[in-house]
């Protein structure tokens, strides 16, 4: 080799080492990213699905090799001895070798038949399609359900009759019996279309509702009462498909955004033999009201909820099922919203409804009589109710999850059914967020409890003295694996920013902290009144994410606001009504002033902020509305025009238009761009139904307009989590963390 091409290398391979020790600086952090996001090394002990059979028992399943597969064993809820309940050669289909991996199952009630759902696939944000495969376990005759002339994967919700004798589901937009004894289908009805539902829900019902299981079994299996939807009129929405085949396609469904016309939407009484549906006879426009409950009041009458448009009433109706004529038994209203309950059931065989209300401005149970005229408190006091676990009316219990000390935490409580105090059944030397799955009679419970430095952690325990009977999934190897990332406890805080008002808020600090130097922060939002940051509770991978940020010289930091639905009341819920987005982001950017007033190692220069979804949206208005506080924002998945998105969740909190337009302009944070002075960086997937890219490009287009300075980065056929395709998440949150660095430096000075 001469000296010339020996230099020539040998320069060559200096600039290749510049280049890789350039890269190497420029992706901070990038080997414990793909720790986090693609090793699965701090993924421990998970308990699977249970079901309980009896008040000492449940069912779980366990993996199978001989043949391949899985195997359902029945446990004895004291001594966690197990036994085989389904082997798993009773789930091979005849002919084949493989067995059915069911990724849900439900049993008759005698536990003599059961419902494998196999072979989902995802619609929208669930896989709530698929195939159904009945087993019966006398015989061991294991059949798919369907027909010959049923598609692949293309059954939805399939649920036995009360008798256990026949299965019902929903195909293509139409709602079919199918008889175990003989395979006989009937199809009840025949309207289903591109257009047109029966037995499940159009989008917006389902993402803003939770409504994909549409249709239900009379208690007595007689007849079957259905939801029906009309979609025509709801406008096209289109995604296009560039990279999937060698043409773009486009993908078409209806979306409904604020202002335009919604589904109408019905429900239908039908024999499970066939023949005339009757339909319930709803007063108003079906396009300008909503029905977003329905379920059976004995056999004989429904129990439905029915919303106005603007969600602030809710009628309670009954209907008769063989004439459709329905009476109003209550009506809740507000000044605000209302949302939807989904903690009711009947009492006292059908005598009382118990109810959940804020109509004394705390989330509470009630019980109503069903002639409508008697109304009871049950949990009095300044406190809300999060959830209802169970109730045993045996007892005399209904068991809540509360936490009236603390919004930040979740505790098992137990009140009695006659009203009364609270009794806390979780034990006080136990912080942090418990949830809980109870046995038929309460004596037992599976309960999960994490706090935010504290895995998760599965164990079942023994009511009312919430003793521990067995461990079911230790937190032991996920703590071993994270105790080198949680060098210091996490602090939460309360921070004041208004007369009266303070914010809850946790802070994690890095692991060398000098409080003599002062540190960049970091803020992660949500914002809105669909959850909350701030939780006392294991945030998994994104928690890991934050704390390695930390590590890197971050302080990293999180406050919720007035509007997030932490369980402060329901004036604190409510204050963000037609301000999402405006008193949403002061309260933030308050809480940011005030930290750094307040906490010298605090750098008000150098303050970042993030967030996905609604807390892209809330890095939109921060750094737009509040240029002095804010100096470098990531948002993911923003809306930044508020007329963009769906009808029933932003017309919920904002009005209606066009009575309502100046709430739109003020809130919307596309009508505040020309505020920006710091670095933002904005990502989205293509192929978001849910928080559509249209959002993201209009707001690209208005800040070439006004000549800003931005980044942002799309992500081609990826959903709202832009989690498909492989290496997804790790490049969202490896590309996230390089720009934080590269216009944030970290550490402390």
């Amino acid at each position: 080799m001469t000296i010339r091409r020996f230099v020539r290398a040998a320069l060559v391979a200096l600039g290749m080492a510049v280049m890789v020790a350039q890269a190497a600086a420029q992706q901070p952090g990038e080997d414990m990213l793909r720790r986090i996001y693609a090793s699965g090394e701090f993924f421990g002990e998970r308990f699977g699905s249970a079901e309980w059979l009896d008040a000492t028992s449940y069912v779980t399943t366990e993996r199978s090799t001989q043949p391949r597969g899985v195997r359902l064993v029945r446990v004895d809820a004291v001594s966690g001895s197990s036994q085989v309940f389904v082997s798993a050669r009773q789930l091979v289909p005849a002919g084949d070798s493989v067995g059915v991996v069911p990724q849900d199952f439900a049993f008759t009630p005698d536990r003599a038949k059961m419902l494998l759902f196999t072979n989902t696939r995802r619609v929208w944000r669930r896989n709530t399609r698929g195939d159904y495969w009945v087993l019966d376990r006398g015989t061991g005759q294991l059949r798919k359900l369907g027909g010959s002339d049923a598609p692949e994967a293309s059954l939805m919700f399939a649920k036995f009759s009360p008798a256990g004798d026949k299965v019902a589901y929903v195909r293509q937009g139409d709602v079919y019996v199918e008889n175990l004894g003989d395979g006989a289908i009937t199809r009840l009805t025949s309207d289903g279309s591109d257009s047109v539902v029966n037995g499940t829900s159009d989008w917006v019902y389902e993402e803003e509702f939770d409504l994909r299981d549409g249709f239900r079994w009379s208690p007595d299996g007689q007849r079957i009462a259905f939801w029906r939807f009309d979609m025509s009129g709801v406008r096209n929405f289109m995604m296009i498909n560039n990279t999937d085949s060698l043409y773009p396609y486009t993908i078409t469904f209806q979306y409904p955004k604020v202002g335009t016309t919604n589904s109408a939407v019905g429900a239908g009484i039908v024999a499970a033999t066939g023949g005339p549906i009757t339909w319930v006879q709803l007063p108003d426009d079906p396009r300008e009201n909503y029905l977003p409950r329905l379920e059976w009041a004995g056999a004989g009458e429904l129990v439905l909820q029915r919303m106005n448009r603007r969600q602030n009433t809710n009628q309670v109706l009954l209907a008769n099922a063989t004439t459709g004529a329905v009476r109003e038994l209550f009506v809740e209203r507000d000044a605000a919203w209302l949302d939807v309950v989904d903690d009711w059931q009947w009492l006292d065989n059908g005598r009382r409804l118990l109810w959940v209300s804020e109509r004394d401005g705390w989330r509470h149970l009630y019980t109503v009589s069903r002639d409508g005229r008697q109304t009871k408190l049950l949990t009095p006091g300044n406190y809300d109710v999060v959830s209802v676990i169970a109730v045993d009316e045996p007892g005399g219990w209904v068991y809540v999850s509360a936490s009236p000390d603390n919004a930040t935490q979740r505790y098992l409580f137990r009140v009695p059914l006659a009203g009364g105090r609270p009794v806390r059944l979780t034990p006080a030397d136990q912080p942090g967020s418990h949830s809980y799955t109870l046995s038929p009679d309460a004596r037992f419970a599976i309960h999960s409890h994490s706090a935010f430095d504290l895995p998760t952690q599965t164990d079942l325990v023994r009511l009312p003295g919430h003793e521990v009977v067995r461990v079911l999934a230790s937190r032991e190897q996920t703590q071993q694996a994270t105790t080198a990332l949680i060098h210091r406890p996490t602090e939460f805080f309360h921070v004041p920013v208004a007369e009266g008002v303070e914010l809850d808020g946790w802070m994690i600090r890095p692991k060398d902290f000098d409080p003599a130097k002062r540190y960049p922060m970091l803020m992660y939002v949500y914002t809105e009144p669909a959850g909350q940051t701030v939780r006392d509770a294991w945030f998994g991978p994104q928690g890991l994410w934050h704390r390695m940020l930390a590590d890197l010289g971050y302080v990293v930091a999180s406050v919720d606001n007035r509007g997030t639905p932490a369980p402060r009341g329901r004036a604190w819920r409510k204050a963000a009504y037609g301000q999402v987005g405006v008193i949403t982001s002061a309260d933030q950017a308050a809480a940011v002033r005030q930290l750094t007033r307040t906490r010298p190692y605090l750098d008000s220069t150098r303050v970042a902020v993030w967030g996905w979804s609604g807390g892209g949206s809330a890095t939109l208005q921060a750094m737009f509305r509040y240029p002095d506080v804010y100096h470098v924002g990531l948002s993911v998945a923003p809306v930044p025009d508020e007329t963009l998105y769906d009808t029933i969740y932003q017309e919920r909190y904002m009005g209606l238009l066009p009575d309502d337009a100046a709430n739109y302009e003020r809130a919307s944070a596309i009508h505040h761009a020309e505020g920006l002075a710091g670095r933002l960086l904005v990502v989205h997937g293509t192929g978001d139904d849910n928080v559509h890219w249209q959002g993201t490009e209009r707001l690209v287009n208005r800040l070439i307009e006004l000549g800003k300075r931005f980044d942002y980065v799309a992500y081609p056929n990826r959903s709202h989590c832009i989690c498909e395709g492989r290496g997804t998440t790790l490049h969202v949150f490896s590309l996230l963390t390089r720009y934080l660095v590269e216009n944030l430096p970290a550490g402390g000075r």
